[in-house]
């Protein structure tokens, strides 16, 4: 499998860190997320990382340019524009070979996931996309039928809800997302025109007529680092390391 690690975002969570560094080159145990990513990935089997970059763009470039990886890590430059996550892949697929799944992971997620069972029960599943969910308190949950297929989305702050398949969504089972998913490289053909989007949208378009299913993850570390006191949690974790 390859991978895409988003890494472009503004990290507006956590203006004490990223007033003058991306949220990618944040530290926790004396290593930058951008690093633990990159090493959790390669460690994983993946065969290509391509790394989006946006916020202090330049800082994130010169970082990767300046270590020797194990496997080749690419550059999708969005410095005019902040894609989103959808429109981040739209842009990368370019730099993939369109012949191996793609995993794609937020760089501000520290987890111990095995991602090689996830890339086999992707494979094995004939889903168009997979993706890691867990149970844990939320404002935004996606719903998933007795066979873990889509149905929905909802935002339980505003009440908002998107649903994928009416027929089965106010039984579907509420899962929170774990920002990791794998997908086929066929999901590119799929991608709306606009350039900005949401991968979240995407996935719930498709579930009316394609495989997209949850994978539940029972792995004891998910951290999303991005909100200030996990990443306070996560440095006290790694402190020793």
């Amino acid at each position: 499998m390859e991978a895409m690690l988003f890494a472009a975002g503004l990290g507006t969570r956590l203006l004490g860190e990223t007033a003058d560094k991306p949220k990618a080159l944040v530290d926790v145990g004396g290593k930058p997320l951008l690093q633990r990513a990159i090493e959790k990935l390669s460690a994983s089997g993946v065969s290509k990382i391509v790394v989006n970059v946006h916020h202090f763009a330049p800082q994130v470039i010169d970082f990767i340019e300046s270590r020797n990886w194990d496997v080749p890590v690419l550059i999708s430059d969005e410095s005019d524009q902040l894609l989103e996550t959808g429109g981040g892949l739209k842009k990368a697929g370019p730099l993939f070979s369109r012949k191996e799944p793609i995993l794609i992971y937020n760089v501000d997620i520290i987890s111990n996931i095995d991602l090689k069972q996830l890339e086999f029960e992707h494979l094995a599943s004939g889903n168009l996309a997979t993706l890691v969910v867990r149970t844990r308190e939320s404002q935004r949950y996606f719903r998933f039928d007795a066979e873990m297929q889509l149905a929905g989305w909802i935002n339980k702050k505003s009440g908002e809800t998107k649903i994928s398949r009416p027929a089965v969504f106010d039984d579907a089972k509420e899962l929170a997302f774990s920002g990791i998913h794998i997908v086929q490289p066929e999901i590119l053909k799929y991608m709306p025109e606009e350039d900005r989007f949401s991968i979240i949208n995407v996935y719930l378009e498709l579930a009316k007529t394609q495989k997209i299913k949850g994978y539940f993850d029972t792995s004891e570390l998910w951290m999303d680092v991005g909100k200030p006191a996990e990443l306070e949690a996560a440095r006290r974790l790694f402190s020793g390391q």
